[in-house]
Protein backbone atom coordinates (compact mmCIF):
# COMPACT_ATOMS: atom_id res chain seq x y z
CA UNK A 1 0.00 0.00 0.00
CA UNK A 2 2.85 2.30 0.79
CA UNK A 3 3.46 3.14 -3.05
CA UNK A 4 -0.48 3.60 -3.82
CA UNK A 5 -0.42 6.42 -0.64
CA UNK A 6 2.37 8.07 -2.17
CA UNK A 7 0.91 8.36 -5.51
CA UNK A 8 -3.25 9.58 -4.57
CA UNK A 9 -3.99 11.96 -2.25
CA UNK A 10 -7.01 12.84 -0.03
CA UNK A 11 -7.51 15.57 1.13
CA UNK A 12 -8.49 16.29 4.94
CA UNK A 13 -11.87 16.98 4.22
CA UNK A 14 -12.18 14.30 2.20
CA UNK A 15 -11.09 11.69 4.50
CA UNK A 16 -13.15 13.37 7.63
CA UNK A 17 -16.60 13.42 5.03
CA UNK A 18 -15.43 9.51 4.37
CA UNK A 19 -15.21 8.86 8.39
CA UNK A 20 -18.59 10.85 9.15
CA UNK A 21 -20.20 8.88 6.41
CA UNK A 22 -19.11 5.86 7.39
CA UNK A 23 -20.25 6.13 11.09
CA UNK A 24 -22.94 7.80 9.92
CA UNK A 25 -24.56 5.37 7.80
CA UNK A 26 -24.33 2.33 10.30
CA UNK A 27 -27.88 2.61 11.64
CA UNK A 28 -29.50 3.89 8.35
CA UNK A 29 -33.26 3.14 7.56
CA UNK A 30 -32.63 3.77 3.62
CA UNK A 31 -29.71 3.09 1.17
CA UNK A 32 -26.95 5.77 1.47
CA UNK A 33 -24.23 6.05 -1.49
CA UNK A 34 -21.97 8.57 -2.54
CA UNK A 35 -19.63 8.83 -5.44
CA UNK A 36 -16.04 9.14 -5.44
CA UNK A 37 -13.69 10.18 -8.62
CA UNK A 38 -10.35 10.37 -9.42
CA UNK A 39 -8.85 13.82 -10.93
CA UNK A 40 -5.97 13.08 -13.52
CA UNK A 41 -4.20 15.66 -13.13
CA UNK A 42 -3.72 15.85 -9.12
CA UNK A 43 -4.38 12.09 -8.46
CA UNK A 44 -6.55 12.89 -5.71
CA UNK A 45 -9.36 10.78 -4.53
CA UNK A 46 -12.43 13.23 -3.79
CA UNK A 47 -16.55 13.16 -3.53
CA UNK A 48 -17.54 13.92 -7.53
CA UNK A 49 -20.56 15.77 -6.25
CA UNK A 50 -21.98 16.67 -2.80
CA UNK A 51 -24.93 14.27 -3.04
CA UNK A 52 -25.75 11.12 -0.80
CA UNK A 53 -28.30 9.35 -3.28
CA UNK A 54 -30.64 7.32 -1.04
CA UNK A 55 -32.52 6.12 -3.86
CA UNK A 56 -30.32 2.92 -6.34
CA UNK A 57 -32.07 3.73 -9.30
CA UNK A 58 -31.28 7.92 -9.31
CA UNK A 59 -27.52 6.40 -8.56
CA UNK A 60 -27.77 4.37 -11.32
CA UNK A 61 -29.15 6.97 -13.72
CA UNK A 62 -25.93 9.69 -12.79
CA UNK A 63 -23.72 7.06 -13.22
CA UNK A 64 -21.10 8.03 -15.93
CA UNK A 65 -20.95 5.76 -18.91
CA UNK A 66 -17.35 5.75 -19.96
CA UNK A 67 -15.72 6.28 -16.66
CA UNK A 68 -15.37 4.69 -13.75
CA UNK A 69 -16.11 5.47 -10.45
CA UNK A 70 -15.96 4.28 -6.53
CA UNK A 71 -19.14 4.19 -5.07
CA UNK A 72 -19.73 3.40 -0.81
CA UNK A 73 -22.45 1.97 0.09
CA UNK A 74 -24.39 1.55 3.52
CA UNK A 75 -27.45 -0.63 2.41
CA UNK A 76 -30.19 -2.04 5.05
CA UNK A 77 -31.55 -5.06 3.98
CA UNK A 78 -32.88 -8.35 6.50
CA UNK A 79 -30.79 -11.20 6.23
CA UNK A 80 -32.55 -14.63 5.49
CA UNK A 81 -32.15 -15.29 9.37
CA UNK A 82 -34.67 -12.23 9.64
CA UNK A 83 -32.02 -10.14 11.43
CA UNK A 84 -31.19 -6.53 9.89
CA UNK A 85 -27.75 -5.85 8.53
CA UNK A 86 -26.27 -2.61 7.16
CA UNK A 87 -23.22 -4.00 5.16
CA UNK A 88 -20.89 -1.34 4.15
CA UNK A 89 -19.35 -2.23 0.81
CA UNK A 90 -17.48 -0.07 -1.81
CA UNK A 91 -18.68 -0.65 -5.33
CA UNK A 92 -15.91 -0.21 -7.53
CA UNK A 93 -17.98 0.69 -11.46
CA UNK A 94 -15.53 0.16 -14.23
CA UNK A 95 -17.77 0.08 -17.59
CA UNK A 96 -16.05 -1.86 -20.32
CA UNK A 97 -16.22 1.06 -22.51
CA UNK A 98 -13.88 3.09 -20.58
CA UNK A 99 -10.25 3.05 -21.53
CA UNK A 100 -7.16 1.59 -20.52
CA UNK A 101 -5.72 4.68 -18.96
CA UNK A 102 -8.74 5.42 -16.82
CA UNK A 103 -8.17 1.56 -16.00
CA UNK A 104 -5.13 1.74 -14.53
CA UNK A 105 -5.63 4.86 -12.67
CA UNK A 106 -8.28 3.61 -10.91
CA UNK A 107 -7.38 -0.22 -10.34
CA UNK A 108 -4.10 1.14 -8.68
CA UNK A 109 -6.43 3.24 -6.27
CA UNK A 110 -8.83 0.43 -5.19
CA UNK A 111 -6.87 -0.64 -2.06
CA UNK A 112 -6.02 2.63 -0.88
CA UNK A 113 -9.61 3.60 -1.41
CA UNK A 114 -10.98 0.25 0.33
CA UNK A 115 -8.68 0.80 3.27
CA UNK A 116 -8.99 4.47 3.86
CA UNK A 117 -12.70 4.26 3.65
CA UNK A 118 -12.83 0.94 5.91
CA UNK A 119 -15.01 -1.10 3.92
CA UNK A 120 -15.91 -4.09 4.66
CA UNK A 121 -16.27 -5.78 1.15
CA UNK A 122 -15.58 -4.82 -2.42
CA UNK A 123 -17.86 -5.25 -5.22
CA UNK A 124 -16.89 -4.86 -8.77
CA UNK A 125 -19.68 -4.11 -11.18
CA UNK A 126 -18.98 -3.31 -15.40
CA UNK A 127 -22.47 -1.61 -15.68
CA UNK A 128 -25.36 0.92 -13.94
CA UNK A 129 -27.94 -2.05 -14.14
CA UNK A 130 -25.69 -4.32 -11.66
CA UNK A 131 -26.69 -1.96 -9.17
CA UNK A 132 -30.45 -3.02 -9.34
CA UNK A 133 -29.60 -6.68 -8.49
CA UNK A 134 -27.07 -5.28 -5.77
CA UNK A 135 -29.20 -6.96 -2.58
CA UNK A 136 -28.27 -10.31 -3.87
CA UNK A 137 -24.64 -9.13 -3.75
CA UNK A 138 -25.09 -8.51 -0.81
CA UNK A 139 -27.04 -11.28 0.42
CA UNK A 140 -30.39 -10.15 1.68
CA UNK A 141 -33.49 -12.28 1.69
CA UNK A 142 -35.82 -12.02 -1.32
Amino acid sequence: MASESRLYTFSPETQEKLRKFRLGTSRAKDPQAVVYQIDKHSLEIAQADDETYNNIQELADDLPDHSPRFILLSYPLTLPSGRLSVPYVMLYYLPVTCNAELRMLYAGAKELMRNTAEVGKVIEITEAEDLETIEDKLGGAA
